[in-house]
């Protein structure tokens, strides 16, 4: 892990002191699984993640890509298409699994934001997680269900949790209910990058969950393939949780190149409580990036980052894929 090559640079401040207190940087383990992660008490991150009586993960150090030019929401840089990188298959390539959630059409405007439509294949894959029993106001970040082997791998942003204790995820959550089930999340998978260095490059971790009444999440709600090394300039679909909303919202717009290893998002009205939410490219079904990275996903609600997905996310999901068998 940790193989991209990048300049470093100073980040602008992350906190914003209405809402959050200040946190540390620490270091820890390559790889976290189980319950070795930070442990961190009475805190909360900067970004999208929502408040909660969680462990949360520390804020990256000050290693993040440059800030766009001007430190207002305003001068925010705007999506625009850009060369995209040499395209290599995804690590789940092949032909599509019966499980494998169906990309759905929705038809609102680019760039505007509604809820979730219920009762929708991909939709169901979205999910909250929450500290402990699943009930109003008391999840914290957005999760969804990826595609693999052992069908009950989740992606969300790895800043938004470091202990899987409590933790629990229910896919298609939506006022209070939650009509799939629950499974509880059994270990965390992160880069070194991130585990060591806060790294915001690779803000994005893949969670393994355990069978709930003798099903995999997969085999209930079905899942997204991992996609990797697509074009910066595609159209996704994103979903996330609001920490003040008990209904998934969703955008859909088309993405740009924050730095070289950021995506960027102009999608209105995506508050705490959205990091970790997926970004499904419309063309393949593939998910291509969760709320995170830069700013921890973004400082303002109508703006939105993820960690570029490529080879390095790739091999952090073959390990936990095999972790998981």
């Amino acid at each position: 892990m940790g193989k991209h090559r990048r300049q470093r640079s100073r980040r602008r401040g992350l906190l914003a002191p209405s809402l959050f207190t200040a946190l540390s940087a620490v270091a820890v383990a390559a790889v976290l699984t189980g319950t070795n992660g930070l442990d961190l008490s009475d805190t909360t991150t900067a970004g999208k993640a929502a408040r909660s009586t969680r462990t949360v993960a520390a804020p990256a150090p000050a290693t993040g890509p440059a800030a766009p030019a001007a430190a207002t929401p305003a001068a925010a840089p705007t999506p625009t298409a850009t060369a995209p990188p040499s395209p290599s298959p995804s690590p789940t390539a092949g032909p599509a699994d019966p499980a494998t959630a169906t990309p759905a059409t929705h038809g609102a405007a680019l760039g505007t934001t509604g809820p979730a439509p219920a009762d929708d294949r991909e939709t169901g894959t979205v999910g909250a997680l929450f500290s402990g029993a699943v009930a109003a106001g008391d999840h914290f970040c957005t999760a969804s269900v990826l595609h693999s082997a052992t069908g009950n791998l989740l992606l969300t942003a790895a800043h938004c949790l470091s202990s899987t204790d409590g933790v629990t995820f229910a896919p298609g959550y939506r006022d209070g209910s939650a009509p799939y089930g629950t499974w509880r999340v059994t270990a965390i998978h992160t880069t070194a990058g991130w585990s060591q260095k806060g790294e915001v490059d690779e803000d994005f971790a893949i969670l393994e969950t355990a069978p709930s009444n003798g099903r995999e999440v997969e085999d209930v709600v079905g899942g997204n393939r991992l996609g990797a090394d697509e074009p910066f300039d595609a159209t996704v679909r994103l979903y996330g949780y609001p920490g003040n909303s008990e209904t998934p919202v969703l955008c859909t717009n088309t993405t740009g190149q924050q730095s070289a290893y950021q995506r960027v998002v102009q999608c209105p009205a995506y508050p705490a409580g959205t990091s970790g939410g997926p970004w499904i490219n419309t063309a393949t079904g593939d998910v291509i990036g969760a709320i995170g990275g830069y700013q921890q996903g973004g400082d303002t609600e109508d703006i939105s980052y993820s960690a570029y997905f490529d080879h390095t996310i790739a091999d952090l999901y073959a390990q936990a894929e095999a972790a998981a068998s």
